[in-house]
């Protein structure tokens, strides 16, 4: 399945929707810039990328994932993604993003060291605070960080912490980076609820337990939501009188899978997606969601934590049936704007308050939902919630390279 393909469809959508010119389309047709090598520990080559997308509004951001899947169509997606979700944010960021295709877990932790170390190498150049940033994603971590930072501040001999955020406080980085992708999507949950979901109880159904997936749950349980599925990588538990989500994410730190969680009912990840529930949070990866299960979906309200997890085929199956998907380009944003946070004090050397760091992403992550919600209510609910954050995100691209001069 080509992704990117699927991206240009919904730029089509929203370039007819706001009656957009071609001249002004096409800076958002293709990357401005992808990079490729290959990466050699031993006998194995390990194929890795970096692309940067746009950077009309300030410097490249974007996460890199180790991940056996990883293909130059999926990280050019989601350095798409990533320009529309620094727009939409609100950040001074274009969009990027980087990837080695290989399974970290397959590797010894010496030989992790060196693929990474050999991506710093590889991209040195493309990097950097004023060129391109890049961050924790799919199987990678502040470790990883900190062997692309000490790699590339090697070769440059000097310090440069802000080329990379996601690092450990050593090194610059962010108490609350490790849970700000979901702290973001747990303030939208809340909003969402308040806004459209007027009832007593609430379920829940979570594909994804890891980092993101098992924060989400943790928060949302302890404020009284009834989370009744959750899943990994080996399969689901569901009990629909409600897990104990305390309990589960004890067994779960332990390294065991909740498959063999003691209490409720196994069930593999394709039947979780279709439970019925109110919310249903996607926090695995792209894809979950196609035509071919989107007319089986029951939940009313989707939260897209992970990147791409609905294709536009599907998207287009739920909107007609009434369910309401918020997009992960507002969702999952808390992570980006945490990030924002790390490098900033990276630049400034000013070190702020963690209180009022919270503060700070909590008050973005409601305006941006607030904005996307307004735009798409004011429409009168014939355009997604979706059209209606790529819409926000686009016109401030365009309107940025307009001023460059790019766009006559």
């Amino acid at each position: 399945m080509n992704i990117f393909n699927d991206n240009l469809e919904r730029l089509k959508e929203i370039q007819t929707l706001e009656n957009i010119d071609d001249n002004a389309m096409q800076v958002l047709l293709e990357p401005i810039k992808t990079s490729y090598a290959e990466l050699t520990v031993g006998d194995n080559k390990y194929p890795a990328w970096r692309i940067i997308y746009n950077n009309a509004l300030g410097p490249g951001k974007g996460g890199i994932r180790f991940h056996p899947d990883v293909s130059e169509d999926e990280v050019k997606s989601l350095a798409f993604w990533m320009a529309l979700k620094n727009s939409l944010a609100d950040i001074p960021y274009g969009g990027a993003k980087g990837g080695v295709k290989f399974n970290p877990k397959d590797v010894s932790q010496a030989e992790l060291e060196q693929i990474s170390r050999q991506y710093a190498q590889a991209f040195a150049e493309h990097l950097g605070q004023d060129k391109d940033i890049p961050a924790p994603d799919v199987y990678t971590n502040g470790q990883i960080m900190s062997w692309i930072l000490d790699e590339f501040e090697k070769k440059f001999g000097h310090h440069e912490p802000g080329m990379i955020t996601g690092k450990p406080l050593e090194l610059g980085g962010i108490t609350m980076r490790g849970d700000a992708t979901a702290q973001g999507g747990y303030i939208v949950a809340k909003e969402l609820t308040a806004k459209l979901i007027h009832q007593k109880e609430i379920s829940v159904v979570i594909q994804g337990f890891g980092n993101a997936g098992l924060f989400m749950a943790q928060k949302l349980f302890q404020d009284g939501y009834k989370i009744i599925a959750v899943s990994d990588s080996q399969g689901g538990i569901y009990n629909e009188a409600g897990l104990d989500i305390r309990q589960l994410a004890d067994w779960k730190n332990k390294g065991n899978s909740v498959i063999d969680f003691e209490t409720g009912k196994k069930i593999n990840n394709a039947d979780l997606l279709e439970l019925k529930t109110d919310i249903l949070v996607l926090a695995a990866l792209e894809n979950q969601i196609t035509a071919n299960n989107a007319n089986n979906i029951q939940a009313n309200y989707i939260i897209e934590l992970a990147n791409g997890p609905i294709d536009l085929a599907a998207d287009k199956i739920l909107f007609q049936n009434k369910k309401i998907v918020v997009p992960d380009i507002l969702a999952n944003s808390g992570g980006v704007i945490v990030s924002y946070f790390e490098w900033a004090q990276n630049r400034t050397g000013q070190i702020l308050d963690d209180d009022y760091l919270r503060q700070l992403l909590e008050k973005k992550m409601k305006y941006n939902w607030q904005k996307v919600y307004d735009l798409y209510d004011n429409r009168g609910g014939v355009i997604s919630l979706r059209q209606a954050a790529y819409i926000i995100a686009i016109k401030r691209i365009l309107a940025a390279e307009k001023w460059r001069g790019h766009i006559k």
